[in-house]
């Protein structure tokens, strides 16, 4: 155990300790430790099996992915993520682990470990990723029946938004005591937050981070899920990350903007010495065109996230790329030589952060290391562009498992199980009888 984390939980007067790590689909696992057992140095462990459930809890066949025996990992805690948790009622911290065979080595299966394997192959070739994220969420009135569409909240007003309420500082007001508390929280956790706005949605926010590290933005992001359905908990409301919670509001997506820099000197590697876009600049963008539709499941991991991908729905159904054009999958904002970079908005917010990081990195790297050249920029509007994105979740598993190069990239083993898990939901999912088909075939067909 760090001396920094036993200072940490000395100084914060912490009594226990939560043992976190992500499994495939995102959600936080883990134990929840007195401080004395987390401080006596023995690493906790888990069943490697743990990271293989799906959404609905079930998993797959476990035998050639961790073995018959379901054997234990040990999770090391990672001193840079301890944090207090801000909504507990006692003094908790919080630490993020990574997930480790008892030889030391990562376990493949760990969604963290997959970005670490994708950041190591940037910096072989002495280079580091910079990333921001754009997170877009929606709050909902409580509703605890499922078999019922959600709405959105009611507001200070004493009344529920029905409009368009784009850039809207009033309508954000609605909500004030949600965002003063969540805004208070995300300062005591340290997850960076920079900007809070209203989206098209009614209900429909956005919050953007600071650019940073990949692997420290995705554990924010992790985070940051968890600190908004808390908050939204506390103030009788619910907080979705749902890409598609209603049928007639817009979707929500995860945008992330990723540049390259020299590890030793800094310099964006999208630019050249005089201020024009590099070659490697623009075989990253060919990378995101060739790569993103063999790795849209980790970009729209669930059956929900291609409700969201549909024409005229505020989301790309194309790869096509564009300076300052949003209506493209890959966005080349408006900015300074120095701050070069490129926008993949085809990420729903639905996504496991390490997951769909590693994956927008992948495919970036892929185009440089394969030195691809990219289409024309498209000057107008590509809303009735159709590319080859897969355009459900079973064609979206097809087209990972025929992709060789990702699944060097991020592992083999990794990609095998990940489907597998994807397509056992699925499986679950195609079993339910939904109510349009009570509706128009129970007395008509």
């Amino acid at each position: 155990m760090s001396e920094a984390m036993r200072d940490f939980l000395r100084q914060h007067n912490i009594h226990e300790v939560e043992c976190v790590i992500a499994d495939m689909t995102g959600i936080a696992r883990g134990k929840i430790l007195p401080k004395d057992l987390f401080l006596d140095g023995e690493h906790m462990r888990l069943p490697k099996s743990v990271l293989l459930n799906t959404v609905n809890g079930e998993q797959p066949n476990n035998s050639p992915y961790v073995g018959s025996t379901d054997p234990d990992m040990i999770c090391v805690p990672d001193p840079a993520t301890i944090r207090v948790v801000p909504w507990a009622s006692e003094r908790v911290a919080l630490v993020i682990h990574d997930c480790q065979e008892f030889d030391g080595t990562p376990v493949e299966l760990a969604p963290r470990s997959v970005l670490r394997r994708v950041l190591a192959l940037y910096a072989a070739r002495g280079w580091r990723p910079v990333v921001a994220p754009e997170m877009e969420f929606y709050l909902v009135a409580r509703n605890t029946n499922p078999h019922e569409p959600l709405v959105p909240p009611m507001g200070r007003t004493g009344m529920t938004e029905l409009g368009r309420q784009s850039y809207s500082i009033d309508a954000v007001n609605d909500f004030d005591p949600f965002f003063l508390e969540l805004s208070a929280f995300c300062k005591q956790h340290e997850l960076g937050v920079e900007t809070l706005i209203h989206e098209a949605g009614a209900g429909q926010m956005e919050i953007n981070f600071a650019h940073g590290d990949a692997l420290e933005l995705a554990d924010r992001v992790f985070l940051f899920k968890r600190a908004v359905r808390e908050t939204a908990l506390r103030h009788g409301i619910f907080a979705t990350f749902m890409a598609k919670p209603m049928e007639t509001e817009p979707g929500s997506a995860m945008h992330v903007h990723q540049s390259v820099v020299d590890a030793i000197t800094g310099r964006n590697i999208f630019s050249k010495e005089d201020g024009g876009p590099s070659e490697l600049f623009f075989s990253y963008i060919a990378g995101l065109e060739k790569y993103v539709p063999p790795a849209l499941l980790m970009f729209a991991p669930h059956v929900n996230s291609y409700r969201r991908l549909s024409r005229f729905q505020s989301a790309p159904t194309n790869v096509h790329w564009g300076y300052d054009n949003r209506t493209c999958g890959i966005r080349v904002p408006n900015s300074s030589p120095e701050s070069r970079r490129v926008e993949n908005r085809v990420p729903g917010v639905d996504v496991n952060p390490y997951l769909a990081m590693a994956a927008t990195l992948s495919c970036g790297l892929l185009g440089m290391i394969e030195a691809l050249t990219p289409s024309e920029p498209t000057p107008d509007s590509a809303e009735h562009v159709h590319d080859d994105l897969p355009r459900n979740l079973e064609d979206a598993i097809l087209r990972m498992r025929q992709c060789p190069q990702l699944a060097n990239m991020l592992g083999e083993l990794f990609v095998q199980a990940f489907c597998e898990v994807k397509e056992l939901e699925f499986a679950t999912f195609s079993r339910v009888i939904s109510s349009w088909e009570r509706e128009h075939l129970m007395l008509l067909v």
